[in-house]
């Protein structure tokens, strides 16, 4: 029986790390849905495309050659045939992600696809081989997948959130560069709450605080879950 896990959380929540994780441990597909936004916006840049140029956006979106990994252990992401896996992370990305998926149209195409993956995850030839799939991002449980087998929304503290992002951006964590990646991380959070809601958890959605949690806790918290509802 395939099964369908959906995380959504906040920037720094550790969605991304449990996600993998989860779907290594249990022979499943995942899914970076945010990774596919910073994709389109690579592509948009790339394109000589002003981001404030909606319909330009659109039209570049709806052409955009990408493709989407599932493979946890192999996250490289290609779009046009050029390998974009480090340069969607870089900081100056991510100040301009936010605007580019901010534009319902652009969700609409990248959902779709989104849907297409996890739909294909359920047959015998796909690369889970139809055991299912672990999609994470900030609007999996509510809009791309609201009939998942487990959602989930991961949490937590600001503090925490911070200092992990900071670690991942830039390898260490202090007063310093802490204050650095507080802007990145706010402002994103507060742009995508505009178009989506995933601080607060919709009905039938567990909520994990995942603040003082080892990675391997919430992972074995998320298994749990699943083992009960599906």
């Amino acid at each position: 029986m395939s099964t369908t896990i959906a995380i959504d959380g906040p920037s720094g929540s550790g969605k991304s790390t449990v996600s993998k994780e989860v779907a290594r441990r249990n022979g499943l597909a995942y899914l970076d849905t945010g990774a596919m936004y910073r994709a389109a916006t690579w592509w948009v840049l790339d394109q000589r495309i002003d981001p404030a140029d909606e319909d330009a956006v659109i039209a570049a979106v709806r052409e955009m050659p990408l493709t989407v990994p599932v493979d946890p252990d192999d996250q490289v992401i290609l779009c046009a045939g050029h390998d974009i896996t480090d340069a969607i992370r870089t900081p100056e990305l991510s100040r301009v992600v936010s605007r580019v998926s901010s534009y319902f149209p652009v969700r609409d195409i990248l959902i779709a696809l989104q849907r297409d993956i996890i739909a294909a995850e359920g047959e015998p030839d796909s690369y889970s081989h139809g055991r299912g799939i672990v999609a994470e991002g900030r609007d999996i449980t509510t809009v791309v997948k609201p009939d998942a087998d487990l959602r989930v929304l991961l949490t937590a503290s600001e503090e925490a959130r911070l200092a992990r992002r900071a670690k991942e951006l830039v390898g260490t964590v202090d007063a310093v560069t802490i204050e650095k990646t507080r802007g990145i991380v706010s402002e994103r959070d507060r742009q995508d709450s505009a178009v989506t809601q995933f601080l607060e958890a919709a009905d039938g959605v567990f909520t994990i605080d995942s603040s003082t949690m080892s990675i391997s806790d919430v992972v074995e918290t998320i298994e749990n879950l699943a083992g009960r509802v599906t």
